[in-house]
């Protein structure tokens, strides 16, 4: 099937185009702002499906022997406080493991829909309507992993107001590393600047690195499907491999990600 869609566009580089184009909407009459609604739709979608799943894990609990399935929610949950209490050093359960929890889960949802068959979500796609592209895979688009990073440091920015105050917040900002003089001041506020900058920057743009170029291989391989038989079966065993490889990078990121949420949390709550 990859091999027969591939042949449908003018060459290799018009069918990843194809795939890599998302579904917009113009907002408004401006240029400036267009929405992308297969990346909206299907984050929203995927952030029902997760919350739905463990409400109905929660209302299946028993304080028995646990089935399956609460034993598997309960030993998920224990594994993230037991990684937020390493990093955290407040109340765990008050806050930020619940937030590590959600972003955990959601991410994982989000980076999950790459294993879904490129050819066959368009196939299904076009039939709703959408024939000039439309993308499953949330975390490959820059707009998603900036949204979900900007989320986690406007609460880090939260965070260092409710430990510090904003006195201390904006004396820590000027004071800090370099002492309190007031020579100091300009460099200690863009040292601060260029630290809160690159926190969103390198959290967001290393999910998005790693989603989008899982999207682009598993592209290149039903193209390399679509040049002959002998590479048609070569392109299906490569696509094993980079498929379970791929299974690892989907949790290693989200991960990573969750690892990151708390420790700017926490960040954000030390004096320097």
């Amino acid at each position: 099937m990859a091999a027969e869609h591939v042949e449908q566009y003018a060459n290799p580089s018009e069918y990843i185009g194809h795939h890599l184009t998302f579904a917009t909407k113009q907002v408004g009459d401006s240029d400036f702002w267009t929405l992308n609604i297969d990346t909206v739709s299907v984050s929203l979608v995927l952030g029902i499906i997760g919350l739905a799943f463990f409400r109905w894990a929660a209302k299946r609990m028993t304080m028995g022997v646990p089935g399956k399935t609460q034993a598997f929610v309960e030993w998920f949950f224990d594994f993230i406080t037991d990684q937020v209490r390493g990093i955290y050093h407040g109340n765990p359960h008050k806050f930020v493991a619940p937030l590590a929890f959600t972003v955990m889960v959601w991410v994982i949802l989000l980076n999950s829909m790459d294993f879904l068959p490129a050819d066959l979500v368009a196939l299904a796609t076009s039939a709703m309507g959408f024939h000039h592209g439309f993308r499953v895979v949330p975390t490959a688009d820059v707009n998603t992993t900036f949204a979900l990073a900007l989320s986690v440091w406007v609460m880090m920015i939260g965070s260092a107001l409710m430990a510090k105050g904003v006195g201390g917040f904006i004396h820590e900002l000027f004071c800090a590393p370099f002492g309190s003089n007031p020579v100091l001041w300009p460099l200690n506020f863009l040292f601060n600047l260029i630290e809160y900058v690159s926190k969103p920057l390198s959290h967001s743009l290393r999910l998005f690195g790693n989603m989008y170029a899982g999207e682009v291989i598993f592209l290149l391989l039903w193209v390399l499907a679509a040049v002959g038989v002998g590479w048609a079966a070569f392109s299906i065993a490569l696509a094993w491999v980079w498929a379970m490889f791929h299974i690892l990078i989907v949790l290693l990121q989200a991960y990573i990600f969750m690892m990151l949420t708390i420790v700017y949390v926490q960040m954000g709550q030390e004096s320097h």
